[in-house]
Parts: C-alpha cells; structure tokens; sequence
C-alpha cells in the first residue's frame, strides 16, 4: 500500500511532538515545513522543508506537486497569515486539512489582565506614565512599541530583534524556552518590572511568566487571539494523531 503524505506546517513544540509520533508509522510520509524565521531552529524528528511558499497559489502548488493527502496546519496561535493560506489552499486543491491549535491560557483568582485585540492596544494600554515593561511578544512586532518612548522595555525573544526599537531606554533578552516559575520570578524583579505585555500563546514553556506575575502581583497587558474558523480543529497532540487518522481513511475511502 502507497504511504499517504502529511505536510505539517510547523514551528511549535506541538508540531514537532506531533511529527515525532507519526514519524515512524509505515503508513505515513511526513514532511513539517518551518517558515525559517527562526535563525536557529530546534532539531526534527522528519524531514524538513523550510521557507514561505509564496502565498496560497504557492502552497496549493505545493501540495498538488507532493500529491499531499492531509494537511496539518500546528503554527503558532497568532500566525495568522499562514493559517489563512492553509485554509484557501486546502478548498483550492481539496485537500484535507486539520488545525491544530493549542489552548490559550486562563485567568486565576490574583491575576490583573488588561485583554486587547492587537498589538497597537497594548501598546496604548501601558498609559502615558512610564513603566517599566516586560516585552514578551516576540521580535517582530516589538517595533511598535516605538509608538510609547516614555517607557523602559525589556524585550526577550529568540532571535534579534532587527532593526532594533528607536525607543531610548531598552534592554534586550535572547533566550528560548522552557523557562521555569523561579527563573521568571528572578528576573522579574532583577529587572524591577511593572507591567508584562504577552500574547496569550498558551503553553507551557511560556507560562512561568503569567505564573510569576501572579505571585508578584504584576499586571499583564495580553494580546487575545483572533476568533477561531469553523472546521477540523483540536488542542492536544493525542487528538490530531486521532483525527489525522480519520480524515486519512474518510480520504482513503472515497478514493481520492
């Protein structure tokens, strides 16, 4: 029997813990595409194709070329972009597709959140007194808080930020997670740090901060997700290999 072919459109610890439980199935090919942002990526457990696609029309190419059976999209909660392509190419090209999508975190009793749409409201959320700020959204949208100089930003992030913010007073951070409760609580106070601007990424290699906040008392301003669309969606790894294994016997069967 021909192996069918799974894409994983990857770059999250889910991905990559899916890939590793269907890499060594003789039923499966498995290919995980990393966009490449990340300048040195963690090692994989299947092959890897990295860089963009070129939009829809590129990845609807793509998988027409590789004869891709199921389409596996496990990228970050807010990649968005990518997430939309997935969505247009599998109903251009048929193509099954799954969403796997981790869950965002809860508020606790204890917790001060100021909830936001976009990266611009938080921005605005810090107010106009300075603070001192832990940025933890990444690199690639840290430039917006160029919009808000009066403050001091430490902003943590696996790679460089680059070009780095025109605000006068930052620090910078290059670490990759897991980062534990203790360590965050540390730095937290190290850094003598009043509010905390994160996406609500959910997880648990990023949750030592939100945890850490909670026993410091610190204010978090949390970027939200955008609403989620309808379709093939999960939040745990056992339930994609589930659902990946459905849809590949509904595909099988009507003899696509």
């Amino acid at each position: 029997m021909d192996k069918q072919r799974i894409l994983i459109l990857g770059g999250t610890a889910e991905a990559r813990d899916l890939a590793g439980r269907l890499a060594d199935r003789s039923d499966l090919a498995v290919t995980l595409s990393l966009a490449g942002r990340t300048l040195d990526p963690a090692p994989q457990p299947v092959p890897v194709r990295a860089g963009g696609f070129g939009g829809v029309e590129g990845l609807a190419a793509y998988l027409g070329e590789h004869t891709i059976d199921l389409l596996i999209d496990a990228t970050h909660p807010f990649a968005r972009q990518i997430s939309a392509n997935a969505r247009a190419a599998s109903e251009a090209t048929g193509t099954a597709l799954l969403r796997l999508e981790r869950l965002g975190w809860d508020e606790a009793d204890g917790d001060c959140w100021t909830r936001v749409d976009s990266v611009a409201e938080a921005v605005a959320a810090l107010g106009d007194d300075p603070r001192r700020v832990f940025l933890a959204i990444g690199r690639q949208e840290a430039k917006a808080f160029d919009a808000a100089p009066q403050h001091h930003y430490l902003v943590r992030s696996v790679d460089p930020v680059d070009p780095p913010l025109a605000a006068p007073d930052v620090e910078y951070m290059l670490a990759r997670g897991p980062f534990s409760v203790e360590a965050e609580v540390e730095l937290l106070r190290a850094h003598r740090i009043d509010v905390i601007v994160s996406k609500n990424s959910g997880g648990e290699a990023t949750e030592g901060k939100i945890v850490a906040a909670r026993i410091l008392g610190l204010p978090i301003v949390l970027i939200e997700r955008a609403a989620t669309v309808d379709g093939h969606r999960t939040d745990t790894v056992e339930d994609a290999v589930r659902l990946a294994d459905h849809l590949l016997a509904s595909f099988r069967k009507r003899g696509v």
